[in-house]
């Protein structure tokens, strides 16, 4: 049996022990913090904020206030595992949290929630129950029009994870179902998560093709879990998720993905939202979380293999997929700042709602607030603007493990995670990397997972679901889709298109 992805994370209160953070631009005025240190002086209490309670000290005591921080994330979205595994539980945020200030002698109550999908996430921040939530673009969205039917507001303060392509959704389909495209779904039932990103990247696909999603197909509303099981025993034709779901139900061998988020070219992102009330309360608190999300960043790029096993060992995705989304070259850059092409995101996503008949009454450019990420950058000292202008996927900096020359085109290269190995093997080429799969055979070794690269889009794939061709000379190109394999196929005098198993004991020596 696959391990089980947990549906919601206890809670948990944990005490800080943050060092100094410092925070000017949106801090009270100077009046109103005399005004609360006469008030904490004469009342031996602090001063009550939203999110927080004070608490009174002994006569011989300083006063201390105590704030709550509720975060809502999402472990199994492994997209928010720098916004919320890592932070949580590498203990980051308390290095940022202030103690000076307004914020001297504070007792943090720091709690963690984990949800499956952002609209539940949605709900306690409306009800108060959640500061800060981390959800995909759609979700968002539902968030900012859940908080204005409330009379209240939410922000969109700095994206964690995304693709300006779309990279992220996809569509799935049993292993051995005959399904090789989206047109081949007309008249079928689609089961997808209502109200998540990948409900919105489904409707606009089925839009591209010219069909009315109300006639031509049934949609079905289904958890990522309970789609996960429609698919194992073939009780739907068809799936639509978002990160992990999209490579772990087929790295568990019961789905094959026929159609990608990045086909449509839409951004989708994972983002932070938090309640306005805490934000302007606390601004300070919002950057030193941000801050926290920066080291966490860091650590993952520099040690992707250690921490795609540490994320494995929290959410119960295992650390192949992980390591396929965040990894070098991976299906989404881990980039926390707001581009252009992800507030297009958010806006795509309004237009989408219409799709459904219900209008939200969203006005991104006042939901989307840099304030914050550029004033965590700043204390970072992070180039928020250079980042910005950042486009550049996430490396691969390790050379070819055959010949040790550098690797110049991802597009063209393959990596194989070796079982037992800390690190994951680069290689210039598939056709290397299948070489080096039967050396590894034929000395008793196996690969926990192998990738390779859409020769069209650079999508990261695994192995074994791509389709080939092997061009003229050795060149050997990797597709998601078959009808995209045989166009390069004509375009270059390949041959015919051929699964994993077909060209893996047919290639070609390393280059020396």
């Amino acid at each position: 049996m696959p391990p089980p992805i947990p549906t919601k994370l206890p809670s948990r209160v944990l005490p800080s022990t943050a060092a100094v953070g410092t925070f000017g631009t949106f801090g009270p005025s100077g009046a109103l913090r005399v005004l609360c240190a006469i008030l904490v002086l004469v009342t031996f209490g602090a001063c009550k904020r939203s999110g927080g309670s004070a608490e009174g000290g002994g006569s011989n005591e300083a006063p201390q206030q105590s704030i709550r921080i509720s975060f809502g994330v999402q472990d199994s979205t492994i997209s928010c595992a720098t916004g919320g595994i890592l932070v949580r539980e590498l203990g980051l945020l308390d290095k940022y949290l202030p103690k000076t200030g307004r914020y001297a002698n504070t007792r943090y109550q720091i709690e963690w929630k984990s949800f499956t999908s952002g609209p539940p996430i949605t709900t306690d921040m409306v009800a108060g129950k959640i500061d800060i939530g981390l959800m995909g673009d759609f979700p968002s969205v539902a968030n900012a029009d859940a908080f204005k039917a409330a009379g209240k507001r939410s922000v969109y303060t700095a994206v964690i994870a995304g693709s300006v392509d779309g990279g992220g959704n996809a569509i799935l389909v049993p292993a051995d179902s005959p399904v090789e495209s989206l047109s081949d779904l007309k008249g079928k039932q689609i089961s997808v998560p209502f109200g998540s990103s990948a409900h919105g990247t489904l409707l606009r696909a089925v839009r591209e093709l010219g069909w009315d999603p109300e006639k031509d197909i049934t949609l079905v509303s289904q958890s990522p879990e309970v789609g996960g099981t429609s698919l194992r025993t073939h009780k739907i034709d068809a799936h639509a998720d978002f990160v992990p779901y999209t490579e772990l139900f087929p790295f568990r061998k019961y789905a094959r993905k026929i159609y990608d988020g990045s086909s449509a070219h839409v951004p989708t992102s994972v983002g932070v939202v938090i309640t306005s009330d805490f934000a302007e309360r606390h601004p300070e608190i919002v950057v030193a979380y941000l801050r926290a999300t920066f080291e966490a960043d860091r650590l993952f790029t520099d040690d992707p293999e250690k921490y795609s096993e540490l994320v494995q060992k929290v959410s119960g995705v295992e650390a192949e997929v992980v390591y396929m989304f965040q990894g070098p070259a991976g299906i989404q850059r881990r980039d926390y700042s707001l581009k252009p092409e992800f507030r297009k995101g958010l806006e795509t996503a309004v237009a989408t709602f219409a799709q459904l008949k219900k209008t939200v009454s969203v006005d991104v450019n006042t939901f989307v607030d840099d304030r914050y990420v550029r004033q965590a950058a700043k204390e970072s000292g992070l180039d928020y603007d250079a980042h910005l202008a950042d486009y550049a996927p996430l490396p691969i900096t390790a050379p070819d493990a055959a010949t040790g020359r550098p690797i110049t085109d991802p597009k063209l290269a393959a990596q194989i995670w070796v079982k037992d190995e800390p690190k994951v093997r680069a290689y210039a080429t598939i056709g290397a990397a299948f070489t080096a799969l039967s050396e590894l055979a034929s000395s008793g070794k196996t690969a926990r997972a192998t990738y390779v690269h859409d020769r069209n889009t650079g999508l990261k794939l695994l192995a074994d679901f791509a389709y080939y061709v092997r061009g003229e000379g050795s060149e050997i190109a990797a597709f998601l889709l078959k009808k995209d394999a045989e166009t390069w196929s004509r375009a270059h005098k390949g041959a015919a298109p051929a699964r994993f198993d077909d060209v893996r004991g047919k290639s070609v020596a390393v280059a020396k």
